[in-house]
Parts: structure tokens; C-alpha cells; sequence
């Protein structure tokens, strides 16, 4: 029998990728949606294109029976999950697609969100999602925390050569295109189609986007010392998409063989021959993500390119390959759907 989903927060980007992915899912069934400024519609007026779809009827969540649900998926905005999955029965499992669980240290918490953890011990025993590098654990949690998507896009790149000690920790400079949808779906006058069309800019600049607390976090957890990188993301015209262009002292062939190393058993990450570079065409709509090394004319020095979409392997995709092997399903069950092009 299938699975029973729930979905906290459904009309978001990321709760709209995460019911078109699990309407094919062979061994899931949405049972719940909420979205509390939408409750009593129909999901398929929030999203026209789920008019086909036949979907729960979006609710309060306060009004959902968590009784009968296996996973629930949480995509709230930050900083408002924290209470409401603490509130949530215990035997029930729990993706945060927020910020909320992503960093172990209460005070790293603090510094990058301003504010301190409403459910410290929640937060102490949430499983980082990125399931390539805790597979074992997260098959065995109850909590999962979701990556930022930039942040994944980074370590997918960056994470492997640390651990085969390729590359010099100091010496690691990410810029990264990120698409408008990772802004999230809430008005905001900077991200107006005339705002954001045929230009780019660099935003969170000097060290404080958000996401740099799990580089900080995980770079520094593999390297055994505090590991600090240097990071400009830009916005970009697309709406959906990421393409992280990772500067590294290393030997191009080294790395490339490290790379194809690490994930030669993944069936989402590819490495491409040495010298190809990842496009986000070739990516977007799936749960793929592309890697690719590229020698510098400089010797001794490489640049390792990552293309990935940001609602689906940065996020929501993501979010239900890690809920199958919680659920003890086929890890890569629903998540077979090729990429879209054009």
C-alpha cells in the first residue's frame, strides 16, 4: 500500500514540485496539503497546471489528522517549521525543506538567522540531507533537514576533493547563477519580470548569504579545522536553475579522478569527461546534477563546474529521494523522469 504524504506549506514552489514528482511516485499518495492563506482551494486553482490532478483539498494545518500520515514534507518559509514539527506526533517522519534544521550548532543557527532555535533538541539530532554523503544516516532518522540548494550545488563539487585531499581547503573560491524560483514564490519588487530580465546581478555580498554556514559546517567537519570560502552568488533571467563555477589549486586530472571516484555508484551525479562543461539545460526538471572539471591555463590550479536544478535536486527532489530510503523504498523510485529540453 502506498505511503501516505502530507505537505506543510504546498503553495510554494517547492510544495508545487514536490506534488508533481510524487503524482507519478509508484509507492507514494498525497493524503494532506496545507497552505493556511489558501486553505478550502483547490490545488489546482493555486497551480493551474495540477487542474488534472486529483488532490486533497488544501487545509489548515492544524486541521490535518497526522494520525494516519507516514512523511510529512515541511516547505514553510524559514524560521517556522521549528515549532510546528516539534508539535508534530513523534512517529511520524519529517523533511524540513527550510533553513530551520540545516546546522547542527545552535549558535551557528543564531549568527546566520538572527534569531536563537525554537526546538534545540530537534535540532540536535537532524540528519544534513544531502544524501550522497549520509545515505546510512539519514535511512535511519526520523528528521532530515533539506539543504539550501546553492549550498548543495557547492558540495557536490567541492566535498569529494576535501576528503581525497586534492585541493587546498584555503584556496577555494564558488560563483554561482542561481534562477529567480529560488527566491522563493512571495511578491518582491527586486524580482518583477522588469527588474530581473535581461540583466544579472550579485547579491549577499562580503561573506553573508546564508547558505555559507553549511559550507562552513560541513567543508570544516571533513577538513577537521575551520575551512572559510570565498562566495558570490548572481540572480540570473531563468527560472530555474543553478550553475556553481568552483576555483580550486589542485591538477585537473587529480580532481577529475577523485570526482569520478566519489560518485562513480551514484545514480544522480555524473561526472563529465575532463574538460566538458555542465549546462543547465541539460539538467532542468530532473534530479540529475552535472559535474565537470576544467584545467586552468594556470598550473596547478582547475576550475570543477556543477549544473543542478534548484527545485528538484536542490530541494524537492532531493527531499523525496531521501524520504525513500527513510520510508524503505527504492532510493531513486519516482525520480527517473528525464530531463525537459528545450
Amino acid at each position: 500500500m502506498p505511503c501516505a504524504i502530507a505537505i506543510l506549506g504546498a503553495s510554494g514552489y517547492t510544495g508545487a514540485e514536490l506534488v508533481r514528482i510524487i503524482l507519478t511516485h509508484p509507492e507514494m499518495r498525497i493524503t494532506a496539503l496545507s497552505a493556511d492563506r489558501k486553505a478550502g482551494m483547490a490545488m489546482g486553482s493555486v497551480f493551474p497546471f495540477l487542474r488534472s490532478a486529483h488532490l486533497p483539498v488544501l487545509q489548515r494545518i492544524e486541521d490535518i489528522d497526522f494520525a494516519c500520515v507516514d512523511l510529512v514534507f515541511c516547505a514553510l518559509p524559514h524560521a517556522t517549521s521549528q515549532s510546528i514539527i516539534n508539535a508534530l506526533p513523534r512517529n511520524v517522519k519529517v523533511i524540513d525543506l527550510s533553513a530551520d534544521f540545516r546546522l547542527r550548532d545552535t549558535a551557528a543557527y543564531r549568527k546566520w538567522y538572527g534569531k536563537p532555535h525554537d526546538a534545540p533538541g530537534l535540532q540536535a539530532h537532524a540528519v544534513y540531507g544531502l544524501t550522497e554523503f549520509y545515505r546510512e544516516e539519514i535511512r535511519a532518522a526520523r528528521l532530515v533537514a533539506g539543504t539550501g540548494c546553492n549550498a548543495a550545488a557547492g558540495q557536490y563539487a567541492i566535498s569529494p576533493l576535501l576528503r581525497a585531499g586534492v585541493i587546498d581547503p584555503d584556496e577555494i573560491i564558488i560563483n554561482l547563477m542561481a534562477g529567480v524560483s529560488g527566491a522563493g514564490r512571495a511578491l518582491k519588487e527586486n524580482l518583477l519580470h522588469a527588474e530581473v530580465s535581461e540583466g544579472t546581478n550579485a547579491y549577499a555580498l562580503g561573506g553573508t548569504h546564508r547558505h555559507l554556514g553549511e559550507f562552513d559546517q560541513e567543508f570544516s567537519s571533513i577538513v577537521g579545522r575551520p575551512v572559510q570560502i570565498q562566495f558570490t552568488p548572481y540572480l540570473v533571467p531563468m527560472n530555474r536553475g543553478i550553475l556553481a563555477s568552483c576555483h580550486v589549486q589542485g591538477q585537473g586530472g587529480a580532481l577529475h579522478t577523485a570526482l569520478a571516484t566519489a560518485y562513480k555508484a551514484e545514480p544522480f551525479v555524473h561526472v563529465l569527461p575532463l574538460g566538458a562543461a555542465p549546462s543547465t539545460h541539460d539538467v532542468r526538471g530532473s534530479n540529475h546534477v552535472h559535474v565537470g572539471v576544467v584545467a586552468d591555463r594556470q598550473e596547478g590550479r582547475a576550475q570543477v563546474i556543477v549544473a543542478l536544478d534548484n527545485l528538484t535536486k536542490g530541494s524537492s527532489g532531493q527531499a523525496i529521494q531521501n524520504a525513500n530510503l527513510m520510508l524503505g523504498i527504492r532510493e531513486t523510485a519516482g525520480l527517473g523522469f528525464a530531463p525537459m529540453f528545450p
